[in-house]
């Protein structure tokens, strides 16, 4: 596995895009709206890392719930896997709690697994895999 993004949560993208463009010396590549999270997106290359910002495009979103009891930061770590249904079924076997049955679309147009934070010392992590017609294709 690799890092493939880290994700931080933002109230504005309006607000945050120029900051990050100047944080990062980069400017923001991509943005995208991805209705099955109810997400905004902002994406920058960082060498082989991405960086996602991430707005809620919904009052009771769970990007708006999260900013609501922590605020603005970093909200989820996310992991290139070569086959997204076999790194699945491993991690669930070793007693690992998955959000989803089975990937889902995500941003960048990548299958994505979510796995619960309580398993994972705190920390969200995402399984991405680059998407073709389905997860195992």
């Amino acid at each position: 596995m690799k890092v493939a993004h880290i994700g931080i949560a933002v109230k504005d993208l309006a607000v945050s895009i120029p900051l990050f463009e100047k944080l990062l010396s980069s400017p923001c590549y991509k943005t995208e709206s991805v209705a099955t999270e109810k997400v905004n997106t902002a994406f920058f290359r960082q060498g082989e890392t991405k960086i996602e910002l991430l707005e809620s495009a919904d009052p009771e979103g769970v990007i708006a719930k999260y900013l609501e009891k922590k605020g603005e930061g970093i909200h989820h770590i996310a992991f290139e896997v070569p086959d997204i249904e076999a790194e699945m079924a491993r991690l669930s076997a070793e007693g690992f709690t998955l959000l989803h049955n089975s990937p889902k679309p995500g941003a960048d147009n990548k299958w994505v697994c979510f796995l619960h934070p309580r398993d994972t010392g705190g920390v969200l992590v995402e399984l991405c895999m680059e998407r073709n017609d389905s997860p195992h294709a």
